[in-house]
């Protein structure tokens, strides 16, 4: 980490607080000159830091710019296990993840960015990701489990984002199975895992998990294939610090249910929060079918019937909820 990212952290993490350049240059084993033109640099970037005679340095309460510091002050105890960077755009992050975990790159590193060039949904389906209205995370992991549990990665995210939303927002999310989080009706968050098969052992070499959260409607609404389909979370475009903590909470929130993936503690969650159980839905496919959702079992499959009667179980796929006379299906 260079000078100046070690300065805003510091600043990040005392927020309001003025810190002497003595005291910086002290804790950072560095002198007070690089402290000064870190400082600098990072007030020619836009932060606000303030710098006043005899008391030393702070990063205004008011106002910030999101970045990696800013998520790792959130991040609190937790923030040992994560390597967080932000970019400004990127291809895709989980595209570049995947880059860096086939170059030996450790679990826990999450790259986020405020556009993608190249966003990409399940099925091979391009994700729009325009700047400064949403926000692109991708986290890599290293999970010992069997190739079919990595659906449980995919949910536990979804468990993790709709619990941040639900807390920074105070809107109640739902869960369209598998990968969807959905206020008001309107889709706001999707989730894409992808991994990398050991075959000799039948386990995961890697899985790259990532979610792009809409923040706030794009000028002029969303495109027209989005539009009465896609959402935003807030009304009006959040603070850099409410970013963070969005953010953060979600990381943290994963954390805890991945240290603990045995007990599933997401599932029950999962399950509250489906917007399909009991609803009449299209399983979508070269042959479509009709069915009725019953419910999510314990491996988070779909449990659905059939027009025949048949009841079968859906661990992967796709599926729309089937308009009712003058709606319009998801």
């Amino acid at each position: 980490m260079s000078v100046r990212d070690e300065v805003l952290l510091l600043l990040e993490r005392r927020k309001g607080e003025y810190c002497s350049g003595e005291e910086i240059a002290r804790q950072l084993f560095v002198t007070r000159n690089a402290v000064w033109k870190a400082v600098s640099s990072l007030r020619a970037q836009g932060y606000p830091i303030e710098a006043v005679t005899n008391r030393g340095y702070r990063l205004s309460e008011e106002g910030g710019i999101f970045s990696a510091q800013s998520v790792r002050r959130c991040l609190g105890a937790d923030d040992g296990w994560f390597s967080v960077e932000v970019a400004e755009t990127v291809t895709s992050t989980n595209t570049v993840l995947k880059e860096r975990a086939a170059a030996g790159a450790p679990e826990g590193t999450v790259l986020i960015a405020r556009q993608q060039t190249g966003g990409r949904g399940r099925l091979g389906r391009s994700f729009a990701s325009p700047r400064g209205t949403g926000l692109y995370t991708s986290i890599l992991l290293r999970p010992k489990m069997r190739a079919e549990q990595a659906l449980f990665l995919t949910t536990a995210v979804a468990v993790a984002v709709a619990e941040a939303i639900e807390e920074h927002s105070g809107k109640p999310a739902g869960i369209k199975w598998v990968n969807d989080i959905w206020i008001g009706g309107r889709k706001v968050c999707g989730i894409l895992t992808e991994a990398s098969i050991d075959f000799e052992s039948g386990g995961l070499e890697y899985a790259v998990v990532g979610w792009g959260i809409n923040l706030v409607e794009p000028p002029g609404g969303f495109p027209g294939e989005l539009r009465g389909i896609a959402g935003a979370v807030f009304d009006a475009p959040p603070s850099e610090e409410v970013q963070s903590r969005l953010i953060a909470s979600t990381l943290r929130r994963f954390k805890r249910y991945y240290e603990t993936f045995s007990e599933r503690a997401f599932w029950q969650g999962y399950c509250d929060r489906s917007i399909l159980i009991g609803k009449e839905i299209t399983i979508l496919g070269a042959e479509q079918q009709n069915a009725l959702a019953l419910g999510i079992d314990g491996e988070c499959r779909l449990r659905v019937r059939l027009e025949n009667g048949e009841e079968r179980l859906l661990s992967s796929g796709e599926v729309s909820v089937r308009p009712q006379t003058g709606e319009r299906g998801e």
